[in-house]
């Protein structure tokens, strides 16, 4: 891939983050019209959109964008009102830039996308100052652009060269056309010195003018009306303090990039292109390291106040760039998988020195272990990304849905700068969408609905995040009915997925919406239903080592909860043996390590933790190690969430940088296996997935001889549901 190639595709990446701050600055105006604030964000992003797409001849996506540029500085002058219905067409105009992305990237070009386009372009232009759309469009005169702001005064000052007769030019052509610019109000003829009479040459010119002009043009338009002599005169254009104002303005949003002072006076219209060669050709002349943008000043060809905007600008915008750099996540993939097999070399390096027992190479090999943890967390941390970017692109989905279901939602979002590995937050985009949808369709009640029961009209859907236990959390709230577990029961019980009139706990029951295919709802909708699909929701969230739960009450709405590790890549873990293999808990799991009791029961499943019980897994049971267990094993406390077990062991070898491997497709169902890695020694130890054993021992806890557990009044157990509670006196 060239430059030039290369540049395009930062182009297209840089237009669809542009499209996503459009979206959202428009779901934030359409409830909040006047901040300023955000139009200005709206219109620097569709300004730079079309700026960027002309510098590349990408004339489709220029073209459209400037029409949209067009509503959006009317926008801001005050000339038009946002509402609903105009936020609606400009989010569609977002949608058409992105198919023209798709379709310049692609190299083609379809005739329905031109079609829609010119559609769009018709409802732009139609659009009245009262925020509805006119009959037709028409041109303002000249009176109207003024009171929109359109029209502007000019004061023009030219002084013509002595040749411009000779070389077959009228001055007052140039008055003449420049009465097509605009309203010519007033012109002032000055005179040069006159030679005496018997000098006096009939072909010199000695004239000038001093014009006064107002209409909607710029400094170019009206420079070029002298393009045929601005060799050979001498030409200022003053403008008024409402154009001064609109070049400032210009520099304050417009993205500066890596561009010159002269190019950003160029940019904003403050100077035209030759103002700048000429400028730049006297300071050749000089040979002075006066900066242009003085040169410019002192040849009165822009004010002194926006040329130091200008410089501020350029200042702020290097700033902000030497905090940031695009990097693409190719790279960025390879440089993780390079810094895990530098934890494995790591590793192995530190275990022959701990085998020679040299001193000074193993404390050489420390400091070499500490530095590559560093290099781990920092590489780690470069894929980290807030989770908020992920929660914003509902904004538009909630709006869309709610409109056309007829229901009044409003999303509020809390957590956003939660921050998870990239690879992570890429992958839980679609079930969040899922979970998002179908809250809406079927958990959240219609108004009428809601106020016959006593609640508000609108209706709120949350989407929280927050770090526990190191995993991150993501939740999906509505206030609306809840699920109806009794209605589940029976669809569950009519397909035979449980025994006729076979009672369970509630987590158990809401769980079977997880079946592929089960749905309780009673008509099928464009959008999902509740239980449609969620068996691909589990399915993918597993799949990224995570696990999701459900907790509904009737009448006032349903949490979803996804519970996700931080990273996929790279983890602390902590060492541990069971017979002659090794196994990785998550570090970040591990509340403490105990010894066994001794005299515990072979069959026990639980014991006494400081007055609280705690169940417990036997790892050789679960791993089915036939040989004899050591004198002495040990507990390691894991806590997931508000949950905690104990895992039984018998060695503990200490913390240990785990790099994650994936399981084989033959291996990727096992129970309590999270993954594997590689050890010092080149052996594989395998992952333990803390969520499932939890989960496991919870159960056996509660249902010891397959009756639920009891406890005297008081005492701390594990409920059926997993959730340690202490029994009332």
């Amino acid at each position: 891939m060239n430059e030039y190639e290369q540049a395009q595709q930062t182009f297209f990446e840089e237009s669809r983050d542009m499209l996503r701050q459009i979206e959202d600055a428009l779901l934030v105006l359409e409830s909040d019209p006047h901040d300023d604030e955000t139009l200005n964000a709206l219109f620097r992003a569709a300004h730079t959109i079309k700026g960027s797409a002309g510098l590349f001849g990408f004339d489709r996506i220029g073209g459209f964008t400037h029409e949209v540029e067009t509503v959006l500085d009317r926008l801001r002058a005050g000339a038009i009102t946002l509402n609903g219905d105009l936020a609606a067409v400009l989010l569609l105009c977002g949608d058409h830039i992105g198919q023209l992305l798709v379709e310049t990237a692609a190299a083609e070009e379809r005739a329905e996308t031109n079609a829609a386009g010119a559609d769009l372009v018709a409802r732009l232009q139609a659009w009245g100052p009262e925020g509805k759309p006119v009959a037709a469009a028409t041109k303002p005169d000249t009176a109207q652009a003024a009171e929109a702001g359109g029209a502007r005064p000019w004061h023009i000052s030219v002084d013509f060269g002595p040749s411009v007769f000779r070389d077959g030019m009228d001055p007052l052509s140039f008055l003449r056309y420049l009465g097509t610019k605009g309203d010519v109000i007033g012109v002032t003829t000055r005179i040069g010195t006159l030679p005496d009479a018997d000098q006096f040459d009939p072909e010199t010119c000695h004239l000038g003018f001093d014009i006064l002009l107002q209409g909607q043009c710029t400094k170019a338009d009206l420079t070029s009306v002298f393009d045929f002599v601005k060799d050979d005169c001498t030409l200022r254009i003053t403008p008024s303090d409402a154009e001064r104002s609109r070049w400032l303005e210009i520099l304050r949003t417009m993205p500066v990039q890596e561009r010159r002072i002269g190019e950003l006076l160029v940019s904003c219209g403050a100077i035209t292109p030759d103002e700048l060669v000429r400028a730049l050709a006297r300071q050749d002349r000089e040979g002075t390291s006066r900066p242009i943008g003085e040169v410019l000043v002192a040849q009165r060809a822009v004010p002194e106040e926006v040329l130091q905007v200008a410089v501020s600008r350029q200042k702020e915008q290097r700033g902000e760039e030497s905090r940031f750099i695009r990097v693409q996540a190719d790279k960025l993939d390879s440089l993780i998988t390079l810094v895990g097999e530098l934890v494995i070399a790591g590793a192995s390096a530190n275990l022959l020195a701990r085998q020679t027992t040299n001193a000074r190479l193993l404390e050489s090999t420390q400091v070499i272990t500490d530095l590559v943890e560093e290099i781990r967390n920092g590489a780690l941390q470069m894929r980290m990304v807030q989770i908020g970017e992920t929660f914003n692109r509902f904004r538009r989905v909630v709006r869309d849905v709610s409109r056309e279901l007829g229901k009044q939602i409003d999303l509020v979002i809390s957590g956003a700068d939660t921050e998870l590995d990239k690879s992570v937050v890429e992958k839980i985009a679609d079930p969040l969408m899922h979970l998002v949808r179908n809250a809406m369709d079927h958990g959240i009640e219609m108004p009428d609905v809601r106020e016959a029961a006593g609640k508000s009209r609108g209706s709120v859907l949350r989407l929280n995040a927050f770090h526990d236990s190191g995993s991150i959390v993501i939740e999906v709230i509505d206030d609306g009915k809840g699920l109806d577990r009794n209605r589940i029961l029976q669809k569950a019980w009519e397909r035979g997925l449980i025994p006729p009139n076979t009672e369970l706990p509630d987590e158990e029951v809401f769980n079977l919406i997880f079946m592929p295919g089960f749905s309780t709802a009673e008509k099928v909708t464009s959008l999902s239903g509740r239980g449609v699909g969620m068996d691909v929701v589990r399915r993918n969230i597993e799949a990224l080592r995570g696990n999701v739960r459900l907790s509904s009450r009737p009448g006032e709405g349903t949490t979803v909860s996804i519970r996700l590790p931080l990273t996929l890549a790279i983890i602390d873990g902590f060492l541990v043996t069971v017979g002659p293999a090794s196994y990785v808990v998550p570090l970040d799991m591990v509340v403490e390590c105990i010894e066994l009791p001794a005299g515990t029961p072979p069959g026990a499943s639980y014991l006494n933790l400081r007055g609280e019980v705690l169940p417990f897994l036997r790892m050789r049971e679960v791993f089915d190690v036939d040989a004899p267990p050591p004198a002495h094993e040990n507990v390691v406390v894991v806590r997931n969430g508000a949950m905690r077990a104990g895992l039984v062991v018998d060695r503990l070898l200490g913390e240990f940088q785990t790099v994650i491997k994936p399981l084989g497709k033959l291996f990727r169902n096992l129970q309590g296996i999270g993954g594997s890695t590689i050890l010092g020694t080149g052996e594989v130890a395998l992952i333990l997935d803390v969520q499932a054993l939890i989960d496991s021992a919870a159960r056996a806890a509660a249902r010891r001889d397959g009756q639920p557990f009891r406890a005297d009044p008081g005492e701390t157990v594990t409920s059926q549901r997993g959730e340690l509670i202490t029994l009332g006196e």
